[in-house]
């Protein structure tokens, strides 16, 4: 089979597109024809040894997949071959940057039919990220105020959408270039952060601060004040320290996604029920994926990109 690999870990130069054996899945795993390999900033991580997961080389990219089912291994139930799935696989593992991987069954849930079945594969981990982070660590309910910071990316875009699903009023930050799809998204108000600052535009104090944004540690120190007494911060900007308020009893909370295959049926059930927009802003080639890794260390890379074997 094709696949993209790294032998080495470095800059985007490291990646190869070559021959590779095709895997062969084991009791508990199964083997998925992929038709969707999305590309994430951690990939690039991983690729760089800037990300600690102990991957073995050479390595294949990618932890996002979306496919169909080609082999079923001993002990699996539950699936049967050609099964269309999505999935998030573990990331210290063999990745979806290739026509085929072997993925253990339990982190697979059917994929959703209301799209095209490698679009899906830029669903798993972004929009587990977002739920986890207003829901499980945030705590969200409706009536609550939301402030998120960084919106205009891949998981701004789930945690508007859930957000206001979830009945919340969604203050949300974007830049000129993404604005318009965060309103789409339902945010109540977005502060076009090139414009104005974000502590000027929030009036009101929130319940739940999320941000996704690489702002300073000042920065985000600054945006404090702007949560409620007993409120909370939470953050997916694990390179730095999320900044809390004691006396008022803000509290903090990282995100470290996780497979969750009850959370993520339920993602794939409100994309099939139009609840959930799923925006892919390219498809590329399997063998252009060294490319979208070189765009992205460049800064020149906007919105979800999905990587489709040649056929």
């Amino acid at each position: 089979m094709k696949a993209v690999r790294f032998h080495e870990f470095g800059g985007p130069e490291v990646l190869r597109y070559e021959d590779a054996d095709r895997p062969v899945a084991a009791s508990g795993e199964v083997l998925v024809r992929v038709a969707g390999s999305a590309f994430s900033p951690a990939d690039a991580g991983i690729r760089g040894g800037t990300l600690p997961f102990p991957v073995a080389l050479p390595h294949v990219p990618g932890y996002d997949v979306s496919g169909t089912i080609a082999a079923i291994g001993d002990g699996v139930t539950g699936f049967q071959i050609g099964d269309a799935i999505v999935g998030f696989l573990p990331m210290a593992g063999s990745g979806s940057a290739a026509e085929y991987v072997v993925a253990p069954a339990d982190v697979l849930v059917s994929a959703p039919s209301a799209i095209d079945l490698a679009d899906a594969a830029s669903l798993p981990s972004v929009a587990l990220t977002a739920w986890q982070a207003l829901f499980d660590l945030g705590g969200l309910e409706a009536g609550q105020r939301l402030l998120v910071v960084g919106a205009g990316g891949a998981v701004g875009g789930y945690a508007v959408q859930l957000a206001k699903r979830a009945g919340a009023y969604v203050i949300a930050t974007a830049s000129p270039r993404s604005r318009a799809a965060v309103a789409a998204h339902g945010a109540d108000e977005v502060v076009d952060h090139t414009t104005s600052t974000v502590l000027e535009s929030v009036t009101e104090q929130v319940d739940v601060l999320l941000n996704l944004a690489p702002i300073s540690e000042a920065e985000f120190a600054a945006l404090v004040p702007l949560v409620r007494d007993g409120g909370i911060v939470v953050a997916t900007t694990a390179w730095m320290t999320t900044p809390g308020d004691d006396e008022r009893g803000v509290r903090t909370g990282g995100v470290f996604v996780r497979s969750d295959v009850d959370q993520l049926a339920q993602l794939v059930a409100l994309v099939d029920s139009g609840e959930l927009t799923v925006d892919v802003a390219e498809r590329v080639p399997l063998s252009e994926l060294p490319a979208v890794h070189e765009r992205a260390a460049a800064g020149r890379l906007h919105g979800k990109v999905v990587a489709v074997p040649e056929a």
